[in-house]
């Protein structure tokens, strides 16, 4: 048994002499033991409901306490149904989110806040850790563009489906008239690679370049050239990062940051090379417009999985779990 290995190699007196390779066995078997408890914790929910259904034949318990329990345990096989589809490598890995404003100036801006707010208080209520590692904020309000490092089991998993043009129609707080508007932003998410992937760079292939801040961060930021941006010539992919007070900093987090672009350009290629036709739609859905938020219509629809709610509210305050879910289940079924 993988568990019983892996525990065995962790009492090994040498066993910290390789860091890198203690800290990987430890998450693999913290990840292992996740899915037997998963596992554990469904079988009981169903042995419990079949001694109540027991009791009640017999005379003992109520109908309304079997349907009770009946539920609570459909409940547990439904969760452990949907995070048996985060079953690729990277899926339990965490994730970098980027959101870029469309054309529409301030009210994009503003509406790529929203959903900066919508994705940051989804991350805290998962209990994951949220690092912003570059910004560059609208002229009137808003953001242009962000990236945000979250760091947590399955974080790109459960958020990959996020993928694509977000789209927001609302009466517009920035225009006089109160006219009906729409904004579009889009989402990118990436996985954070770690040592369990390697993904080879050749420093020969990099273009380095530093420039001051942008961001907030008082006179530190202004005076000193500890941003850095990252080209990789082969395949053209330019990366930023200032994130910490330190250029060191932000470049050991930049060849991070570029190596899990790469290794996502490398699923990409993967799944392009795959001759399923679900693979290949895909593929070429990839990017496009996924979900509107109707705000005066009080109405948030994936157009994928055609899931829809009248929630908008809790939505934007970011419960977004059952998108996540629908487009998972609906992307297991496809496959």
């Amino acid at each position: 048994m993988q568990i019983e290995e892996k525990e065995q190699l962790s009492l090994d007196p040498n066993f910290w002499n390789e860091p890198a390779r203690a800290e990987l066995i430890l998450k693999e078997l913290k990840s292992h033991k996740k899915w037997v408890q998963s596992y554990e914790s469904v079988k009981a929910h169903i042995d419990d409901t079949e001694v109540l259904f027991d009791f009640f034949r017999e005379g003992e318990g109520t109908e309304e306490e079997v349907d009770a329990r009946y539920e609570e345990a459909l409940a547990a096989v439904e969760d452990l149904e949907f995070h048996s589809t985060l079953n690729k490598p990277e899926d339990e890995l965490s994730a970098i989110l980027e959101i870029n404003s469309g054309a529409g100036g301030t009210e994009a801006n503003d509406w790529s806040a929203m959903l900066l707010r919508m994705y940051i208080m989804w991350a805290e209520r998962q209990g994951f850790k949220v690092s912003e590692l570059n910004r560059q904020d609208g002229d009137v309000a808003g953001i242009k563009s962000v990236s945000l490092e979250i760091n947590g089991d399955f974080a790109y998993g459960l958020l990959k489906g996020e993928n694509g043009v977000h789209r927001l129609v609302r009466i517009s707080p920035f225009n006089a008239q109160g006219k009906r508007m729409t904004s579009f932003s889009s989402v990118f998410v990436h996985p954070m690679i770690d040592d369990r992937i390697e993904v080879d760079v050749n420093p020969a292939d990099l273009e380095w370049d530093t420039f001051r801040s942008s961001g907030a961060g008082g006179q530190h930021v202004n005076k000193t050239e500890s941003a850095v941006r990252v080209r990789h010539i082969p395949t053209g992919i330019v990366v930023e990062c200032q994130q910490e007070r330190s250029q060191h900093m932000n470049r050991d987090k930049a060849i991070q940051m570029l190596k899990s672009r790469l290794y996502e350009l490398e699923l990409e290629k993967q799944l392009k090379e795959r001759e399923k036709i679900e693979a290949s739609k895909m593929k070429n859905e990839w990017g496009s417009q996924i979900r509107s938020y109707v705000l005066d219509d009080r109405r948030v629809k994936d157009h994928r999985t055609n899931h829809q709610t009248s929630q908008v509210d809790a939505v934007l305050d970011g419960n977004i779990d059952e998108f996540l879910k629908a487009f998972l289940m609906n992307s297991a079924v496809e496959h």
